[in-house]
């Protein structure tokens, strides 16, 4: 069955979105002297990265940069048609006391999220986590909200958010795809 697809941020729209974050970010972290940027394999990976450029940009705060592999975390594994890769963990600075800001595209059911904290808190002991999204998908199945994000939106059973970035998919593109229903 095809897939219809919709737009929800264009290319530019998604790069307003990482601006405001970044500010949101900077002004709930005001007077740190650093903030660590952790994005989640794999989507997370280039948002972090790209808040972390107009976080310099802003000149607010020194930034230091990790990412994280939830793979052996997830409580979902055996839904997958295919186990996703294992990256592995980089997290090259010591997290105690540090303000971390956890980076994720999308948060729908707040899993991901759940498996993110589990593997951070085995690189220390964080003076406090906050969470950037891109998209905040309505949904939850787990108490966990971002502190951060572009945009807030409600799908119907069926729809997928589904966000590229140039990084890894060779294009920035967010869209909401819904599977055809056969005729």
């Amino acid at each position: 069955m095809p897939e219809l697809v919709r737009t929800l941020l264009t290319k530019a729209q998604m790069a307003e979105g990482v601006a405001a974050l970044a500010k949101s970010i900077c002004e709930a972290n005001a007077g740190a002297e650093s903030i660590a940027l952790v994005g989640v394999f794999t989507r997370g990976v280039p948002l972090a990265q790209r808040i972390a450029t107009e976080i310099k940009r802003l000149g607010c705060t020194q930034v230091l940069f990790g990412t994280i592999d939830i793979t052996q975390y997830r409580d979902d594994l055996s839904t997958f048609q295919m186990v996703p890769k294992l990256e592995g963990s980089d997290i090259p600075f010591d997290l105690d006391g540090v303000n971390v800001v956890l980076c994720d595209e999308v948060i729908y059911t707040g899993r991901s999220v759940r498996a993110a904290l589990d593997e951070l808190l085995n690189f220390g002991r964080p003076k406090r986590v906050q969470l950037a999204v891109l998209v905040d998908r309505c949904g939850r199945e787990f108490p966990v909200q971002p502190d951060f994000s572009a945009l807030k939106v409600t799908l119907a059973p069926g729809e997928r958010v589904a966000v590229r970035f140039e990084e890894v998919d060779g294009q920035d593109a967010c869209t909401v795809q819904t599977q055809a229903s056969p005729r």
